[in-house]
């Protein structure tokens, strides 16, 4: 005796080794002995070769129209052996019965299953769209196919013009073309961006890595609303100084400016002055929640996307010839350069000059310091400030010698770059810097003692982090801290000026005690401003790329940071250099440039030889 059974969702066959009545011991065609449920067996039958009445079986079953097969079968639920009978006009062959169950099984579009051997025909409307599905399906998969064969061809199907920046960025994993771009891909050995370049849907790869930057963060674009705008503060006295700031060339966000004036009493008054567009920037209007969704200027090689609209800017930038709102911090200074008293007002202050790095470096550094020189506008001023920077350094007791850091600048004209090395530590850096720290640190002292929050920067064990309650900030120096000097570029500060405006104007703070706003904006701020800073360490790896190609670089000098990780000295850039040997941090070596992939923004580098500490 042998039978046709059901197992796991599929038919078998075997013969019969021992009847149970409710279970049987069966060696099915393969010669497998297992144990089946007797209510699992649908067809008993006397046959030849198991295998020969499955290959019979299936041929029937090819030949049953599934159509024809579901108009005969009615509305009502029946048993297969029941619709063989009607199907055939006669007891159906056990082979025949197994045949229809075969088919009854392979087109749940025409019959649902309802139990062992039972099954129902689908209603005429539901079969009707389900045909439908099949027919779209086989569409899409002879559309999916051509895909396909034009990718490999390295052709970009028509159709994936419009979706491209979603194929490159965030692919609907559902959709036919990120299906075939998957498995052409996958064909190819190459990363779908790698091979959507072959295909020239990537006319510029900076562009392929600004629109990923753009995608995720300005989906709508970075233009400004067009009633983004602020009013000109009113009411405000004019100082009576004569102010300059110190920028990079490109710099159009001008946030402070500084002002030497000598006192009858021997001393000076040095004026710390701040950009001011709290004044004229109410919270909750267009500009300003503009300004709540970018939270921070976007720095990257060649442009920015700004924090506030040009008009904006242009209204309460520190610009030359003009008297700009601003925040200023008065020092007292005794003729050794004590600070004696500090005073903060809401003002307009006379921009005499925007000093610029390049112009400036090669009158304002250490050597001409050292010799005296002062013989260039404002040299006598900044000379001063040079003194107090120094004073206020060591104040914080940070004036511990050490070696100058490199920092970077990078210029972007006609598609090609310039990088060109600025040393941090010069003389510029240090009054820049040591002023900043102190307006700062002074009002954030200002606003703790009144006990206003605000959105205040602590270190403490390395690792800094915001607040709305101030705390040390171990790596300054300083009780507490805030950013205040930067309203133009970092929403962050702009809250901060808003507060200090109110505390200095008597009158009640905009985010009281307990205001959940500052939360939210703290939480938004930090988040917005790594993801920035880490698309412009991207953006700078990536001209760094485009500098060494652009300069035929087939060696180049790095120092070696640990392990087989090292830093070019020419240009900022980090990487990994296999098979380097066991070297000390801070070794010099040569590197063979190996290959350059700017796509990718990588660079693989073979070791050359070390070099000692003159470089030969």
């Amino acid at each position: 005796m042998n039978v046709f059974f059901e197992e796991d969702g599929d038919f078998k066959v075997g013969t019969v080794l021992a009847d149970n009545n409710t279970s049987l011991q069966v060696e099915t065609q393969h010669g497998k002995r297992a144990k089946i449920k007797a209510a699992n067996v649908l067809i008993r039958f006397q046959h030849g070769p198991l295998s020969q009445f499955v290959a019979d079986a299936h041929k029937l079953a090819d030949e049953i129209d599934p159509a024809f097969l579901w108009e005969c079968s009615g509305s009502a639920e029946f048993s297969f052996d029941q619709l063989g009978r009607e199907y055939y006009g006669r007891d159906p062959k056990p082979e025949e019965n197994a045949a229809l169950l075969m088919r009854l099984h392979a087109t749940p579009t025409h019959f649902y299953k309802k139990g062992k051997g039972r099954y129902k025909a689908a209603p005429a409307d539901a079969l009707k769209a389900a045909l439908a599905g099949i027919e779209r399906r086989k569409r899409q998969a002879e559309q999916q196919a051509g895909y396909v064969e034009k990718l490999m061809r390295f052709e970009l199907p028509e159709e994936f013009r419009a979706a491209l920046q979603e194929l490159l960025y965030d692919p609907d994993k559902g959709s036919i073309e990120y299906k075939a771009l998957e498995e052409a891909a996958s064909r190819t050995h190459l990363s779908f961006a790698r091979l959507l370049e072959k295909c020239g849907a990537l006319p510029s790869i900076h562009d392929y890595h600004f629109g990923r930057f753009l995608f995720e963060h300005f989906p709508r674009g970075t233009a400004f609303p067009a009633d983004a705008a602020a009013v000109e503060p009113q009411g405000l006295e004019t100082a009576a100084v004569e102010a300059f700031s110190i920028d990079d060339v490109d710099t159009t966000e001008i946030d402070d400016a500084f002002s030497v004036t000598p006192l009858a009493t021997g001393g000076w008054q040095v004026g710390i002055h701040i950009a001011a567009p709290a004044l004229g920037l109410a919270i909750g209007s267009p500009g300003d929640l503009e300004a709540a969704k970018r939270l921070s200027t976007i720095y990257f090689p060649g442009d920015k996307i700004t924090m506030l609209p040009p008009a904006i800017v242009d209204r309460f930038t520190l610009a030359a010839g003009r008297e700009c709102p601003a925040l200023s911090l008065y020092l007292e200074l005794t003729p050794e350069l004590e600070i004696a008293a500090t005073r903060s007002v809401a003002e307009r202050v006379r921009i005499a000059a925007n000093l610029r790095h390049d112009a400036l470096e090669p009158e304002f550094n250490e050597e001409r310091l050292a010799a005296g020189h002062t013989a260039y506008r404002f040299g006598p001023e900044l000379t001063l400030l040079w003194k107090l920077a120094a004073r206020l350094e060591k104040a914080r007791g940070k004036a511990e010698p050490g070696v100058a850091r490199a920092d970077f600048n990078f210029y972007v004209e006609d598609d090609r770059v310039r990088i060109v090395e600025r040393r941090r530590g010069s003389p510029i850096d240090k009054v820049v810097s040591e002023l900043m720290i102190l307006a700062n640190s002074e009002w954030a002292r200002h606003l703790s003692d009144n006990d206003i929050p605000a959105l205040y920067r602590a270190q403490g064990n390395g690792k800094v982090k915001m607040s709305t309650v101030p705390a040390a900030h171990q790596g300054l120096g300083v009780p507490q801290y805030v950013w205040a000097s930067s309203p133009l570029r970092r929403y962050a500060d702009l809250v901060n000026q808003r507060q200090l405006l109110a505390l200095f104007g008597n009158e009640a703070p905009p985010y009281p005690q307990g205001d959940e706003r500052l939360l939210v904006i703290l939480r938004d701020f930090e988040l917005a401003y790594d993801a920035y800073a880490e698309f412009q360490r991207g953006m700078e790896r990536y001209w760094c790329l485009r500098w060494l190609v652009q300069e035929e670089q087939q060696q180049v000098i790095a120092v070696v940071l640990r392990d087989d990780l090292v830093r070019l000295e020419a240009v900022p850039f980090i990487t990994r250099v296999p098979a380097l040997p066991a070297l000390a941090g801070g070794s010099r070596v040569e590197l063979a440039v190996a290959a350059i992939d700017l796509l990718e923004v990588d660079l693989r580098c073979e070791f050359r030889r070390a070099l000692d500490v003159t470089g030969t």
